[in-house]
C-alpha cells in the first residue's frame, strides 16, 4: 500500500521505478520514496535487531529521530530508512546490532556501560556494582 496523492507533496509519479536489494532480495521501489516506505509497501516490518535482546525493530517514528529503523545500506551501518530515499541499485541489508561485527566497534563494553548505569539509576549503587561485577566476566 503506497500513498497515491499527498496534499502537501502532490502526486507520485509511479512510473519513475528503481531496482534495489534487500537482503538478497531483488525489489522495485519508487524513485525519490523513503527506504522504510520502499519495505512496507512490500511488507518488510524488520529493520534490525537489537544488540543485547536481538529484538526486533522497524518504523517507530518514522521523522529520523530514534534508531529503530536503521538498516545496513550499501555497507554503511546505522542508515536511518525512513529519511533517506532510495537509489537505484541500493544494496540494503538488515541490521544486526549495531550494524557490525562483534567487538569491532566496542558495542560490548558500551552495552556493559549501559547496564551498569541502569542499574544504578533504577536499582541502587549496590546493584549496579554487583552487576558489572557479573558482566566483567
Amino acid at each position: 500500500m503506497r500513498v497515491k496523492k499527498h496534499p502537501i507533496l502532490g502526486t507520485i509519479d509511479w512510473k519513475d521505478k528503481v531496482k534495489i536489494t534487500v537482503d538478497g532480495m531483488e525489489l522495485s521501489a519508487v524513485r525519490g520514496e523513503m527506504i522504510a516506505a520502499a519495505l512496507m509497501a512490500h511488507g518488510i516490518k524488520v529493520h534490525r535487531y537489537t544488540t543485547k535482546a536481538h529484538e526486533p525493530r522497524g518504523i517507530y517514528c518514522g521523522i529520523g529521530q530514534c534508531t529503530d529503523c536503521v538498516m545496513i545500506v550499501n555497507g554503511k551501518p546505522n542508515v536511518r530508512t525512513c529519511i533517506t530515499p532510495v537509489e537505484d541499485g541500493m544494496v540494503i541489508e538488515t541490521q544486526e546490532g549495531c550494524g557490525r561485527k562483534r567487538g569491532e566497534c566496542g558495542c560490548e563494553e558500551k552495552c556493559r556501560l549501559l547496564t551498569y548505569m541502569y542499574r544504578i539509576l533504577s536499582c541502587g549503587r549496590e546493584e549496579g556494582e554487583r552487576t558489572i561485577k557479573e558482566i566483567a566476566v
